[in-house]
């Protein structure tokens, strides 16, 4: 048996961390066993669903690298969902149910005030035939409800271990709206039976709906997929996460200068007991995956945590790995001396810009005015280039020890004039960057 799973988002939003856990649980479980990774995009609510969301979800996706064996769309398997209507109508599963909305809410109102479970009555199946017509002629259209049977329900959970439900405190769910539009619950279990789904894995706010897509698998005649059901994650605050509020979105967060493996080596292991540590490519970190490390307890996605692990994905990362990135960020000077230079101080890849400005275009010197005589009066100690890594050591003992100033006093006026600030990288590997011409006009004050 192939392992088979999907994700499948609704074109309804941005994906946001908590949708991109998912997806990344989904893709890595299917690469960790040769298996199978469909995209699903369940985009049959016409009024929310967009092209433009969909081609979103796409490019966040990609940009993560996560790349799906086959991409399908619900809007283009309606005569799968109509196929199995008349299948489930046909063998007694399906009935017409003619209740509005506000007759709905109110049985549910009053089955609350009785303490019993708002389960529907199956009022729907003691309708005759002169009820419907007549309810047809006040112009109501029926919505369709499955019949569950009431035996309990168990499942063996990857995650939460073994489920169990009454089937007599399951309400009958509405499979088709009185307009004839298909709501979740048909088409996602058709689909899996179709695509051959084999995991099902997804957050624990659908765990009632595995219970019930169980007998609709049964209903349909096909076997019963694995269930995995995560926690879902909040924020650090412990608020959920919203698509349509745009909550820590991929977007956002690519735009503020997250790298994608940061953002995957932080979601693949938030939630379990491994320790959570930067991985350079997917294929390392699917080597270390395994979901029955995740636990029930609710993980918190903290940015502060994610741009630590960006920056020290960044430190480690090497020349060849972001060589093409920084030409594109317009950084024409880069090479691997300036990289290894500079990556230690990196919070994100956009920070190379500064320390590219401060190596090769004009820098603004900081200079006290207690301190201008001595800083001229280090430039002809500079050595003649060509300069290395031993240059700084040589010079700034040299200058130690004919102007007496030693410690703070020596290096602070040194870094704020060569750099214009008081932090950065080791000056021992920026100064043969820098140059000589550049350094001694620095110096001397001159904005060069």
């Amino acid at each position: 048996m192939t392992v088979t799973v999907r994700f499948a988002p609704s074109p309804t939003g941005l994906l946001h961390v908590g949708n991109a856990r998912m997806a990344l649980v989904n893709w890595l479980y299917a690469r960790k066993h040769n298996g199978k990774a469909i995209l699903r995009l369940d985009d049959t609510d016409q009024d929310r669903s967009t092209l433009e969301f969909a081609d979103a979800i796409q490019a966040d996706l990609k940009w993560l690298g996560l790349d799906w064996d086959t991409v399908e769309r619900q809007s283009d398997r309606l005569e799968a969902y109509n196929a199995a209507f008349d299948h489930l109508k046909s063998g007694g599963r399906l009935y017409a149910c003619y209740e509005t909305p506000d007759e709905l809410d109110y049985k549910r109102k009053r089955q609350m005030r009785a303490g019993m479970p708002p389960v529907y009555d199956r009022a729907g199946l003691r309708v005759t035939d002169d009820q419907k017509a007549a309810y047809e002629a006040e112009g109501r259209s029926p919505h369709w409800r499955f019949k569950l049977d009431h035996a309990d329900i168990e499942f063996d959970d990857l995650v939460r271990g073994l489920v169990h439900f009454h089937g007599q405190n399951l309400s009958d769910p509405v499979l088709v709206r009185g307009d004839g539009t298909y709501l979740y619950m048909m088409p996602s279990a058709v689909d899996d039976i179709d695509m051959g789904v084999t995991h099902v894995m997804r957050g624990e706010d659908h765990v009632s709906n595995s219970a019930i897509q169980i007998q609709l698998f049964e209903a349909l005649g096909a076997s019963v997929p694995t269930f995995a059901h995560l926690p879902l994650m909040t924020d650090a605050g412990g608020d959920g996460l919203s698509k349509r509020l745009g909550s820590l979105s991929l977007g956002d967060l690519r735009e503020q200068g997250a790298e994608a493996m940061a953002v995957n080596s932080l979601l693949a292991h938030l939630g379990t007991s491994d320790d959570i540590v930067p991985f350079s490519d997917l294929q390392s970190l699917t080597d270390t995956f395994d979901v029955s490390h995740f636990s029930r307890a609710t993980p918190k996605f903290d940015p502060d945590q994610l741009w630590t692990l960006n920056a020290r994905l960044l430190h480690a990362t090497p020349f060849a790995s972001v060589a093409e990135r920084l030409t594109g960020m317009g950084l024409d000077h880069t090479d691997a001396n300036f990289w290894d230079a500079i990556r230690a101080n990196l919070g994100k890849l956009g920070d190379s810009t500064l320390w590219h400005d401060v190596c090769f275009t004009t820098v603004n010197p900081v200079i006290l005015p207690e301190d201008s005589a001595f800083l001229r009066g280090t430039i002809k100690y500079l050595p003649a280039e060509p300069w290395d890594e031993t240059t700084w050591g040589a010079w700034t003992t040299q200058v130690k020890d004919t102007s007496g100033r030693k410690g703070k006093t020596l290096f602070m006026p040194l870094r704020m004039a060569l750099t214009g600030l008081d932090h950065g990288p080791e000056l021992k590997n920026l100064l043969p960057i820098i140059g000589r011409e550049r350094a001694a006009a620095r110096l001397a004050g001159s904005i060069a």
